[in-house]
């Protein structure tokens, strides 16, 4: 298929919206082209946060090697420059072992992380320290509304219960004196790659992401977030701004319904979605392919050997 020792290629990226498919055509791909697969997910990483996740059970992953899977401990906040060193790590590691790579997410700023030269800013710990606390006397949404008059480019890709990316926001910006978007570079690859996006049509995408969370809730979200609960997870950043955990933390509260919370988790995840596709819509390097083409896989194959 290509001249080029496997390990030494491109990596194929996949990226596109939650609930697109990305995942399972990853595995299909990675079965045909003998590779390993980096998730770019910024909530994978955590240990026993699998449901509400969509972390591919070990029958998903169809035999495939898969990193940046359940690593840190939920208690544990994770920071987009400690993701990057460690996903990095693996890109270095499957390639030096010959094998090629399929890095895989819908975290726009995590896939950027890891594909391209992006250095993070430094940070101030008064400066943190109080902008910290403002969140917790004036709540995420106060923070968002701040940041979003400062950059409304950052806002529209942070979600505004997401405390801990919002406050590093403000702390750039504070710093540096220039929106935390500005502060971010031009794309420019670290690693020479073929990159494809997954097209699904909005009306479509909201049916599939409503299926998935009731099928999240059937097979024991439930069950999973009280088990954490029990771990203090509601006094961690994670509980916060884990799309489904927070909802279902208010239920096994008594502060919603079940049915309440299925409903809010689907808008919820509907919302972010959409910031999803604005995030990827702006990188030119993307090739679209429909989701659910017969013929996708196929296609996405041929893409990268064309072009390594």
């Amino acid at each position: 298929m290509t001249s080029q020792p496997a390990g030494t290629e491109p990596v194929l990226v996949i990226v596109g919206p939650t609930a697109s498919g990305k995942s399972a055509l990853a595995v299909s791909l990675a079965q045909r082209l003998d590779a390993e697969i980096i998730s770019a997910d910024s909530m994978q990483v955590y240990i026993g946060m699998n449901i509400g996740t969509a972390t591919p059970t070990l029958a998903e992953r169809g035999g495939i090697t898969h990193h940046m899977l359940d690593i840190w401990d939920p208690a544990h906040p994770v920071s987009v420059a400690e993701f990057q060193q460690h996903a990095r790590a693996a890109i270095d590691a499957v390639r030096g072992r010959g094998k090629r790579v399929i890095v895989v997410g819908g975290s726009g700023l995590y896939v950027s992380a890891v594909m391209d030269d992006l250095q993070f800013p430094g940070t101030d710990p008064q400066v943190r320290a109080r902008l910290e606390a403002q969140a917790g006397a004036l709540g995420a949404e106060a923070m968002h509304a701040r940041l979003r008059e400062l950059d409304p480019s950052s806002a529209h890709v942070i979600l505004p219960s997401n405390t801990r990316r919002i406050v590093r926001a403000l702390e750039v910006i504070e710093i540096t004196g220039k929106p935390f978007a500005a502060t971010l570079p031009p794309p420019t690859d670290v690693y020479s790659a073929v990159r494809v996006g997954l097209q699904v049509d909005r009306a479509v995408m909201d049916r599939r992401i409503a299926h998935r969370v009731h099928a999240m809730w059937d097979a024991g979200l439930e069950a999973e977030v009280a088990s954490l609960m029990a771990q203090g997870l509601p006094a961690t950043h994670t509980a916060i701004k884990a799309l489904g955990y927070a909802q279902a933390i208010a239920y096994l509260s008594d502060h919603i319904s079940r049915e309440q919370a299925i409903a809010e988790t689907i808008t919820a995840t509907g919302k972010f979605a959409r910031r999803q596709q604005r995030w990827f819509a702006r990188d030119t390097r993307i090739q679209w392919v429909p989701h659910d083409g017969s013929d996708t896989p196929d296609v996405v194959r041929e893409l990268w050997a064309t072009l390594t």
